[in-house]
């Protein structure tokens, strides 16, 4: 066997077994009781030394200098081989097994936290979480930005100062659209009808199909923080019910199906490499993000879902289309992140962005962060935070180690304006489509374009190909503009 084929068969162990280590994630999340949370912890330490030992395996570096790509693939499988090599290689063992094991056990005080809303009982694990995150970015960043460092695992190349001047330039079009449609017209009244977790879960599978998802390979559970799990065969999806607000489920599928959808789409022959899997969070939320927004919640798709509730629950007090169309869309400043209409949900993002990015920096301290929320909320929202649940502790990803994450969710919606733009050029005649519930012309041109590549391309290269233009926020910010004076008579 040549360096190379030596090199891809040791690789292919190593994507199993990370395979694994996601499945006990899943499990935790879903299924796992809560007094198995310490023993969890420990055996995700386990696997992350395995998975450890094997990324810094002083074989990868001979392999690596050896080997010699027959084509383009090959060589986008030693580029990504190589960027993890060097990356683990500067996190010691110790600290990678300790991060495991502490982010395993915080998700569940963290949760615990959030539904007793007590955040002092959650903080000293908090702090805990970032003091080792900082340990891994200044062993990552070698003299660099540690924000960077962090950044880089979940959007290669991207850096906190490109995030901030994206943000910068956003901002103020967002803040005028925000005030011209809150100026407009008081907001759709909100649907005030039961509708019961079963039949809400029934709808929600359909839903799933209706967007392409493989219940083959895959499978729909219910958890605190809605989230996709997997790639290859096996890609898994969650979400919540609230009986009164069968949009938190409806919605929080079909943008979790984005995700899975990627993953499932990408080419069979790249199965347990690095290729694998979605090139970056930020594209990767480009695809849950054009799913849920510019086809979910378009006037044509919106119609289509308005008159299968009514076959399924009954009159439940919409007039109409238009209306129920103005009520999935219904803008107003709110609490929770994930619930955030399209307006106001970059704004949420800039928030945590600065929060954390001080938080990594050393320039806040973890008993300040809590004020430092409620004060910054209050002066982007013009809302006072009412409790911990709506506030500090209502995101997952602190509890996770996932810092460097937040800001590629805005990066996945100006992906998604591009991609929006692109596809409506593709597809003539979209709109018809969505109003019987067909997907499939924008889902497959998504796969055709975007997800198939999984991690072959760089993140803006796949955007690039896809759309024939480097991505820029231009596209997102005009759907919005025009989609939102459309529906507020701008």
């Amino acid at each position: 066997m040549s360096a190379l084929d030596d090199l891809m068969a040791f690789q292919r162990q190593t994507e199993a077994l990370a395979q694994i280590a996601g499945r006990l994630s899943w499990d935790q999340e879903t299924m796992m009781p809560r007094g198995a949370a310490e023993q969890r912890g420990e055996e995700m330490a386990a696997i992350e030394g395995v998975l450890h030992a094997r990324r810094t395996d002083p074989r990868l570096a001979d392999w690596l200098e050896e080997a010699t790509p027959a084509d383009g693939v090959a060589a986008a499988q030693l580029r990504l081989i190589r960027r993890a090599h060097e990356r683990a290689v500067r996190v010691p063992s110790g600290l990678a097994q300790a991060l495991a094991r502490v982010t395993s056990t915080a998700q569940g005080i963290w949760a615990e936290a959030r539904a007793t809303e007590k955040v002092a009982n959650f903080l000293p694990t908090l702090a805990e979480v970032i003091a080792l995150k900082r340990e891994e970015a200044f062993a990552l960043a070698e003299g660099g930005d540690l924000y960077d460092a962090l950044l880089d695992d979940y959007e290669p190349g991207a850096t906190a100062a490109d995030m901030a001047a994206m943000f910068g330039r956003m901002r103020p079009r967002l803040v005028r659209l925000r005030e011209a449609v809150l100026a407009a017209a008081p907001p759709p009244p909100k649907l005030d009808h039961h509708f019961g977790e079963g039949a809400q879960l029934r709808f929600a599978r359909d839903l799933a199909t209706a967007f392409g998802y493989d219940f083959t390979r895959g499978r729909l559970d219910l958890a605190v923080h809605p989230f996709s799990s997997g790639s290859g065969n096996d890609v898994r999806i969650t979400t919540r019910v609230v009986e009164t607000d069968p949009f938190n489920c409806f919605y929080s599928v079909i943008h979790e199906v984005g995700h899975a959808c990627y993953e499932l789409g990408i080419d069979r022959d790249y199965l347990l490499t690095p290729l694998g899997n979605g090139v970056s969070m930020g594209v990767h939320e480009s695809q849950s993000r054009i799913y849920e927004n510019q086809l979910g919640r378009s006037p044509a798709f919106t119609g289509w879902i308005h008159r299968q509730m009514l076959d399924r629950f009954g009159d439940f007090g919409v007039a109409g289309p238009e209306e129920f169309t103005r009520i999935v869309n219904r803008v107003e400043p709110g609490f929770i992140r994930t619930e955030a209409d399209e307006v106001h949900y970059n704004l949420h993002i800039m928030m945590r962005f600065d929060l954390e990015r001080a938080l990594i920096r050393g320039e806040l301290a973890v008993a300040d962060l809590e004020a430092a929320w409620n004060d910054r909320f209050l002066a982007d929202f013009g809302v006072a935070v009412d409790r911990p649940a709506h506030g500090l502790l209502q995101d997952v990803h602190g509890s996770c180690g996932l810092f460097g994450y937040f800001p590629t969710y805005t990066l996945g919606n100006v992906y998604a304006g591009c991609l929006h733009l692109a596809l409506r050029e593709a597809v003539p005649g979209l709109d018809e489509q969505l109003a019987r519930g067909d997907t499939s012309a924008a889902t497959g041109w998504l796969r055709e374009n975007v997800q198939r590549h999984g991690g072959r391309y760089l993140p803006q290269e796949v955007i690039t190909l896809a759309c024939g233009e480097t991505p820029s926020e231009e596209p997102l910010l005009d759907y919005l503009d025009a989609k939102f004076g459309a529906l507020y008579g701008l």
